[in-house]
């Protein structure tokens, strides 16, 4: 009996800690953004800096992915590969300018703000001044751009058509349940890559929860052991 007890306690705390980092995980959101990306040899590298802080090369493609996404470690990539060759086929070189392909890719219709329908993802080849940013190679041939606070890139060729980094449930059915920006979860996209606790693990509150649910069980299971001592 006196088994039967304690496994029941254990199982009782076990059930409480379960719950627990069940409910931290169904409320993980993510954020509704453009993220932007840089081609490196056939796939794609998370930029570490903004678009208008990176100055391409000649020959450099650059892409753009719009998605939800909680941080740069599960953002999705371009699905198109950053083939230069392909992409600037068609545009000769020119003294005095640079060439920088371009992937647009405004994602798939679960990713899309309500009553939205992204365009087709598109390839463009940039012709822009030796000391252009990534941001003027987009704006020659993506226009109009929409920015909001901190530079983020909010919309390209008017999609989405508002909105801004908004922060979305983590329960599956792309309700929004803020209006956070999404500077804090793309801030490696400014430069700010230093790890922090983007990832998807529980929260510093999870955890604290599950702490006091496991003291409370193991006071539990103490007491029932004295009771029956």
């Amino acid at each position: 009996m006196r088994r039967a007890g304690r496994t029941t306690a254990l199982l009782v705390v076990l059930g409480a800690v379960l719950a627990v980092l069940g409910q931290g995980t169904a409320q993980a959101a993510g954020y509704r953004y453009w993220s932007f990306w840089e081609g490196a040899g056939s796939g794609w590298a998370y930029a570490t800096q903004g678009p208008s802080l990176v100055r391409p090369d000649d020959g450099a493609v650059q892409g753009f992915r719009f998605s939800v996404s909680a941080d740069s470690q599960d953002a999705a990539k371009p699905r198109r590969s950053p083939d230069f060759e392909k992409i600037c086929a068609g545009t000769p070189a020119k003294g005095g300018t640079k060439r920088v392909g371009l992937v647009i890719d405004p994602g798939t219709a679960a990713d899309a703000p309500d009553g939205e329908t992204p365009p087709a993802p598109r390839t463009a080849c940039a012709q822009v001044p030796q000391d252009a940013s990534s941001a003027d190679a987009l704006a020659s041939v993506a226009k109009p751009l929409r920015y909001g606070s901190d530079a983020l890139l909010c919309a390209i060729s008017d999609y989405p058509a508002s909105g801004c980094g908004e922060q979305v449930s983590g329960n599956g059915d792309g309700d929004v349940s803020g209006t956070a920006t999404a500077t804090a979860s793309v801030s490696a996209s400014a430069g700010d890559e230093d790890g922090g606790s983007g990832g998807g693990g529980p929260s510093a509150g999870v955890l604290v929860g599950v702490g006091a649910v496991l003291l409370l069980g193991i006071a539990a299971v103490a007491q029932a052991r004295r009771r029956r001592g």
